[in-house]
C-alpha cells in the first residue's frame, strides 16, 4: 500500500476517534509504523503535523457543539479530550479569535477557523455562486423533531423523505415543479445533548392546489451562497454536511440568520409515484459578506 492510501485511511479513522485518547504512541500503533516515520509521512502528505491537525480538528468539533447544543461549556472541553474549561478556551481563543462563550452566543456563525477533514481523494470545494434573494412568499407546514449531534446525518435524511412525503401526499395528482425546503435548527430546550430541527414544506402560492393546507412563509431577501446538487437523495446530507464542513471554511463564509433553503426542480410525477433515483436543486445557505 503507498503512503498517500496508508494516510487516507489514517484520517478515515482518526475522524471517528477524536472524542478518544489519540496520543502519538496510539495512532502510530494504528498505522504500524514508528512515531517518527508517520510523523514524517503525514507532514509529506498533507502538509500539516500530525498532532496540529488532530488538536484542530477537535475544536472544529467542539465549536459545531457550542453552535448546536446547550452543553456545558465544561463538557464539550472534556468531550474532546481536554483536561480543563481554562486549557479548552485557551486553545480554542487561539484558533477562533474569541472565547467558546462568546462564539456561543454569536448571532452570526463565522466559519473563519473551522478546520476542515482533510480529503486526499475529494475534491474539497463544491463550486459556489453567490445569489442576492428577493423577498418571496410562500405557502408549507413546518414540523420538528430532536436528534443527538451525532444522529443527524442520518435522521435528517429520513425526516425530509417522511415529511415531503406527509406533505406531498395531501395534493391532488401532479407533483408541483418546484419545491421548497426550509431547515433551521437550535439547541433542544429540554435535552442539553441535543438538537430541535425545524423542516418546512413549501410552494409558491401559484402552485398550492385549492384546498391544500398550510401557513404563510416569508423567505427574507439578502445574500446565499448557491450550491448545486445532482445525485441520490439519501446523498443530499453528506452534500450539505460538505458544505458546513469544508466549504464554508475553505471560502472563509460567515453564516447569517435565516433559513437554508432547498430548491428542488421535480420532474413531472404524479404524487405516490417511487422517489426518483437522482434528485436536482439547489441548496441556499444565507451568509454576509
Amino acid at each position: 500500500m503507498d503512503q498517500a492510501s496508508i494516510i487516507h485511511d489514517l484520517l478515515h479513522w482518526l475522524e471517528s476517534h477524536l472524542d478518544q485518547p489519540l496520543s502519538l504512541d496510539n495512532v502510530a500503533a494504528k498505522s504500524g509504523y514508528s512515531k517518527w516515520h508517520l510523523q514524517r509521512m503525514f507532514k509529506d502528505i498533507t502538509g500539516q503535523a500530525i498532532g496540529s491537525y488532530i488538536r484542530a480538528r477537535r475544536l472544529s468539533k467542539a465549536a459545531v457543539a457550542l453552535r448546536l447544543t446547550a452543553r456545558p461549556i465544561l463538557d464539550v472541553a472534556l468531550q474532546y479530550r481536554f483536561d480543563s474549561q481554562q486549557t479548552f478556551t485557551r486553545a480554542f481563543k487561539k484558533q477562533f479569535a474569541q472565547t467558546p462563550a462568546f462564539y456561543r452566543r454569536s448571532d452570526s456563525w463565522s466559519a473563519i477557523g473551522m478546520c476542515p477533514p482533510i480529503k486526499l481523494s475529494d475534491n474539497n470545494l463544491i463550486p459556489v455562486e453567490y445569489v442576492m434573494q428577493e423577498e418571496k412568499q410562500l405557502i408549507g407546514v413546518t414540523q420538528s423533531y430532536t436528534c443527538r449531534l451525532e444522529d443527524i446525518f442520518q435522521s435528517k435524511t429520513q425526516i425530509r423523505t417522511q415529511f415531503w412525503k406527509q406533505y406531498l401526499g395531501t395534493m391532488p395528482v401532479d407533483i408541483p415543479p418546484i419545491l421548497y425546503g426550509l431547515n433551521h435548527s437550535r439547541p433542544s430546550q429540554e435535552k442539553d445533548d441535543e438538537q430541535e430541527v425545524f423542516y418546512t414544506t413549501a410552494l409558491e402560492p401559484q402552485h398550492v392546489p385549492q384546498g391544500v393546507e398550510g401557513h404563510p412563509i416569508t423567505l427574507q431577501s439578502g445574500e446565499y451562497a448557491l450550491f448545486r446538487y445532482n445525485g441520490p437523495p439519501e446523498d443530499l446530507q453528506h452534500f450539505v454536511m460538505t458544505l458546513y464542513g469544508t466549504c464554508l471554511p475553505l471560502l472563509k463564509l460567515t453564516r447569517r440568520k435565516g433559513y437554508d433553503i432547498e430548491i428542488f426542480h421535480p420532474k413531472q410525477g404524479k404524487v405516490g409515484d417511487a422517489t426518483p433515483a437522482v434528485i436536482s436543486g439547489e441548496y441556499m445557505i444565507p451568509i454576509q459578506r
